[in-house]
């Protein structure tokens, strides 16, 4: 019973040992992956940006720089939270839509849809380095 017990020991701590490895293992990455990873990024952000500041979005050729120039008022890092337009708590893409659809008088854009993580990519870039404060007004 004794050598029982003291295998199944063994077992578990070599099992826990490799499931450590495993998890230590897949978050390595190398200088250059990081590298990619951003210029890969900061592409969205630049077309996040040309959206944002074309008439494109909409029917009406509206922009929407129009009222939030370089993203301003647009407190990315407090959502989600009670929008008044929308009357209940949003994400901060469909506040978005919202304003694709109301303002621009535009069609909204699916949630998968590469132009939303674009626009959404740019509005939290240029609030970089702000708290996060979810539910802030």
């Amino acid at each position: 019973m004794w050598k029982m017990a003291r295998m199944i020991g063994i077992l578990m701590a070599v099992l826990a040992g490799f499931g450590f490895y495993l998890q230590s293992s897949a978050d390595e990455f190398t200088a250059e992956d990081l590298k990619r990873w951003q210029d890969q990024f900061m592409a969205v952000v630049h077309q996040g940006e040309k959206l944002f500041h074309s008439g494109d979005l909409g029917k009406n050729r509206v922009s929407c720089d129009q009222c939030h120039p370089n993203a301003a008022n647009t407190h990315p890092e407090t959502y989600p939270k009670f929008q008044k337009q929308l009357g209940k708590v949003v994400k901060q893409q469909e506040m978005i839509n919202w304003c694709i659809q109301n303002p621009l008088e535009g069609d909204p854009l699916p949630l998968d849809d590469p132009r939303l993580t674009a626009m959404e990519a740019y509005i939290n870039f240029e609030r970089r380095g702000v708290p996060m404060a979810p539910g802030k007004h």
